[in-house]
């Protein structure tokens, strides 16, 4: 078997969710992922235990100081009506609850990184309004039966009491540590089952205007049409692959000279956070622009690797998404008119360039270095020519 068919062969290893189902992206590695160049200065490290109550983590919340980053859940299904009951029974217990971790924003709010679904949890049965949510009605209650059904309004006054001056336990990040190391600090927590995602803790750290705009580009009509609703948003894998694009859109291919991806994607939600209302149309127009064309240029078969001796659909490639979608959206609109009718043709021609043992590699591993963006970034650019030149 030659080295191209071992290749195609390869069964194609996928993230997964809590779960265990598949999110529909295969598993890639980024160079230098989360990992660092430079050590971190230890003396501008702070992390601060402290005891505070639920009460004042409420108010907190109510005067914007506290961010549960509402669509940062973990996989539904978790936190059923049961679960988040039995939680607030652990309170009327009087049970000791896990460590919540969090960290300091320059305004001095806490931004929940782990601890996120508990306290949503609290604050659904105490204030469900400050977080606009149906207010929880506990059930299936396991020593305290004689409440169930109850709302927080309906419990005797001492138990609300009991409930509200709870003391939980938060580690806290302080501002000033640089936040290449609170990102690596955040990565090593594993107190739920699986550690969170890099676009989960991009998420969770980055507050502002960038969140929404992923958000909002991954439910969109044209992503979900290009990705045939294959991506699961479970651990916002789909969020990473629009600020992927948007990552490159802001700063060419050429441009590209760090070797640590995880730096260039939180740079890129830090520069579209400050970006004008213009601007942002400007991406967003760009971004469905993109897709359409991907579908245009490559059908079914968009993000995805093809060989020529295998003719499964492989699952949607974060590498591949980028540098399709980014290359596709250089092109001009009578370009995209004249690929139309050459879908076979790209599609042979990129089967071939799959044959290609260094654009195998810069889409499938070492993904993030800035040889392999050149590399995989320029050998579509040459694709898309040849077919445009014949």
């Amino acid at each position: 078997m030659t080295q191209d068919e071992n290749r195609a062969a390869a069964e194609p290893r996928v993230e997964f969710d809590d779960s265990g189902r598949s999110t529909g992206i295969e598993l890639t590695e980024d160079a230098n992922n989360g990992g660092r160049t430079e050590p971190f200065d230890p003396n501008r490290i702070e992390v601060q235990p402290r005891n505070t109550t639920i009460s004042l983590l409420l108010q907190r919340l109510q005067r914007g100081a506290l961010d549960l980053a509402p669509d940062f859940q973990r996989r539904a299904g978790i936190w059923s009506e049961t679960n988040q009951s039995r939680l607030i029974e652990s309170i009327l217990l009087r049970i000791a609850l896990p460590t919540i971790y969090a960290a300091e924003n320059e305004d001095e709010s806490w931004a929940v990184i782990d601890g996120v679904q508990r306290l949503t949890a609290i604050t659904r049965f105490v204030d469900p309004t400050a977080i606009e949510a149906e207010p929880l009605r506990l059930s299936h209650l396991e020593y305290l039966a004689e409440y169930d059904g109850c709302t927080f309004e309906d419990l005797p006054g001492r138990l609300q009491t009991r409930v509200l001056e709870t003391e939980l336990v938060i580690l806290l990040i302080r501002r000033g540590t640089p936040e290449a190391a609170k990102f690596n600090i955040f990565a090593r927590i594993n107190t739920s089952g699986l550690p969170l995602s890099r676009q989960e803790l991009r998420h969770a750290l980055i507050p502002g205007q960038a969140r929404d705009l992923l958000a909002e580009l991954a439910a969109s009509d044209q992503f979900l049409a290009a990705t045939a609703r294959s991506v699961s948003p479970d651990r916002m894998a789909e969020r990473e692959m629009c600020l992927r694009f948007l990552a490159f859109k802001l700063t060419p291919p050429e441009q590209y000279t760090t070797q640590n991806f995880d730096d260039f994607l939180r740079a890129a939600m830090h520069r579209i956070n400050k970006l004008s209302e213009h601007e942002l149309d400007q991406l967003r127009e760009s971004f469905g622009y993109a897709m359409a064309a991907s579908v245009i240029a490559f059908g079914a078969d968009a993000f995805r690797k093809q060989f020529r001796n295998r003719p499964r659909r492989f699952p949607v490639n974060k590498a591949l998404f980028e540098v399709q979608a980014v290359t596709l959206s250089n092109l001009s609109p009578d370009e995209i008119v004249a690929l139309s009718p050459q879908r076979d043709v790209v599609s042979a021609r990129f089967k071939e360039l799959m044959d290609d043992p260094e654009f195998y590699d810069s889409i499938s591993s070492g993904t993030g270095s800035a040889a392999t963006v050149a590399y995989r970034f320029q050998s579509l650019k040459d694709l898309f020519q040849k077919v445009l030149d014949a």
